[in-house]
């Protein structure tokens, strides 16, 4: 069997956005496309007030809006767009302003909604522990922090009072453990089973608050205070009907209102418990709304929610998109960023870029496919050139066949080697793939007998 086709992506070192060919002209030249559009390339600190934003130039991860083509209509917008950290533009003259014009905005265009803006990320030191050290602790608070969550919803199930404050030793060594190495317990508690999903979803969304948190340079309380909303956001499941939860197919629209119900349950039960901050509370009930005004339960929209609850939202889509489901297969780590960024009015984008930031483009145990003709996943994040992570070798696109696993840190000053686009996960063993990472810190339920593994990987 031939390697499964890659889904087309655009290479990092190349830049993610770009404007089609058709439209790509010299700043100094300007020229009407078959629509009557005239698009011109400038630089992002000559935007003015009335100009018509088409796009950004450079990765994705850096656009400061969640949507483009509008004018630039009022002096937060355009503080906004001259923040990015983006050289380039297109602006369409037609439709607005050109260089030098009066600036006066141009034809009425809606224009996104702006959002109250997050902490500004901040540089974080390097680990304090090697990743292969802190997966070895990782994978063993993994196993208790799911015993823990599964109590807990155990007593919800039963009608018991909920203490919050509890889950405090918890959050701690989950947060422990995220400012040793980041990417460690973040990675390891993507790794679910179908029947452990709904308690190491509530892990792994704490320990990715946390670290957006951390990323966001929160102090520690709020780190903290985030941590424990994310590992209570989804604590109004515990009352829901499990053949509800774990359905394999399509939920019928009873069902899907019955689902729906799980922030408002969960809300009453951390208030009716004890020692849940207002925060908690609030992502809670939260984390299933929207910027857009399009979420639920109370479709709130921008500056009506809170930062904390924009936070879980993050958290909270990103883990369940890539984790395996009873009635679905979890996507690559970076497709799921990838298309989350391009969810318009979904997330708060200031966060998503955070995010990003926070744990690579290629996030740990991404598959992507190299410059030098092989296929390797991502074993480790670089904080300071996140396109450029620490990844291992493993299949040869020439011979279409294994090779020895090679480390390679595509930052490394004497690396030729860069990635060039995502690789597609269909096809491959993800079982295989996590131990190539994760290695003895892989789950005992992950771990495939060694022969059939390896047949697995030779034969697609």
């Amino acid at each position: 069997m031939t390697p499964a086709r890659a889904r087309p992506a655009v290479a990092p070192c190349s830049g993610g956005h770009r404007v089609p060919a058709r439209t790509r002209r010299s700043v100094d030249t300007d020229k009407a496309d078959s629509g009557g559009s005239v698009l011109k390339k400038i630089p992002v600190a000559q935007l003015e007030l009335g100009m018509f934003l088409h796009s950004f130039e450079g990765h994705w991860v850096n656009h400061p809006f969640w949507r483009t083509a509008f004018v630039l209509g009022d002096a937060a917008l355009l503080a906004r767009a001259r923040a990015a950290r983006l050289g380039e533009c297109w602006i369409d003259v037609s439709l607005g302003a050109d260089v030098g014009a009066a600036h006066a905005p141009a034809a009425p265009t809606p224009a996104p909604v702006v959002h109250p803006a997050a902490p500004t990320p901040t540089a974080r030191a390097v680990p304090a522990t090697s990743m292969a050290e802190e997966l070895a602790r990782a994978s063993r608070l993994c196993r208790t922090a799911a015993a823990r969550v599964q109590h807990l919803f155990e007593e919800a199930r039963l009608g018991h009072a909920l203490a919050s404050a509890g889950c405090a030793p918890l959050v701690h060594e989950i947060a422990a453990s995220v400012a040793r190495n980041p990417g460690a317990l973040v990675s390891l508690a993507r790794l679910k089973t179908a029947d452990d999903y709904s308690h190491m979803h509530s892990v792994a969304v704490c320990a990715l608050m946390i670290a957006l948190a951390r990323q966001l340079g929160l102090d520690d309380a709020a780190c903290r205070e985030a941590g424990l909303a994310g590992l209570l956001h989804d604590i109004g499941k515990a009352v829901i009907p499990p053949a509800i939860l774990n359905k394999p197919g399509k939920l019928d629209d009873a069902e899907f209102a019955t689902i729906r119900t799980h922030p408002e349950r969960g809300h009453e039960l951390l208030r009716d418990g004890s020692g849940a901050s207002a925060g908690v509370l609030d992502v809670c009930l939260h984390h299933h709304e929207r910027v857009d005004g399009k979420g639920y339960p109370h479709r709130l929209a921008g500056a009506d929610i809170s930062l904390l609850a924009r936070m879980g939202a993050v958290c909270d889509v990103y883990d369940a998109v890539t984790s395996d489901r009873p009635y679905k297969a979890g996507w690559d780590p970076a497709d799921a960023l990838a298309q989350m960024a391009q969810w318009e009015g979904h997330f708060d984008p200031a966060l998503i870029s955070a995010f990003v930031h926070g744990l690579g483009v290629y996030p740990v145990g991404s598959l992507v496919r190299l410059e030098s003709q092989r296929i390797a996943v991502v074993v480790q994040h670089n904080a300071n050139a996140i396109t450029r992570p620490l990844v291992k070798a493993f299949f040869s696109q020439r011979s279409r066949m294994p090779i020895p696993p090679e480390a390679i840190d595509l930052a490394a000053a004497h690396c030729n080697d860069r990635i060039a686009g995502r690789e597609s996960t269909e096809g491959w063993n993800q079982r295989d793939i996590a131990a190539l990472w994760a290695g003895e810190a892989l789950p005992r339920r992950f771990k495939a007998p060694a022969r059939a593994a390896q047949r697995r990987m030779t034969v697609r």
